[in-house]
């Protein structure tokens, strides 16, 4: 179960420092809300694979519940119920306003995993 893949930390590894650039330097309306939001159902799904030995499925399945999950507690206003609105990183990470595209951007996120698991497979097995 416990292992380390250096393959999926390097893509962790990569997708962090895109998500960074993408919260520093980009302050539009498509790419900042919509790819930053995609690209961290595969940024969380490389962290996990990375020292767990899931597959594919089960892996993409925790990665968008805990995704919806967080979403959810934004739609609750979990920050300012739990008290932490005085601490960035808090409103950083669970956020302050919940969206229905954010989901949709998740599970299209999600759906960009199992099909680049796919083709991987496909490109294994050739």
């Amino acid at each position: 179960m416990f292992r380390f893949n250096a393959k999926y930390f390097a893509g962790f590894i990569l997708l962090l420092l895109i998500e960074i650039c993408i919260a520093l330097y980009v302050h539009d309306r498509f790419i900042r809300p919509y790819v930053g939001d995609i690209l961290v159902v595969p940024l969380l799904y490389c962290f996990v694979k990375s020292f767990l030995s899931f597959s594919p499925i089960q892996a993409t399945v925790a990665v968008l519940c805990f995704a919806y999950f967080i979403e959810t507690v934004q739609y609750f206003q979990g920050v300012q119920r739990l008290g932490l609105t005085h601490i960035p990183l808090a409103r950083i990470i669970i956020g302050n306003s919940f969206s229905w595209l954010d989901m949709l951007a998740y599970t299209f996120g999600a759906a960009l995993i199992l099909l680049a698991e796919r083709m991987a497979l496909k490109r294994s097995v050739l």
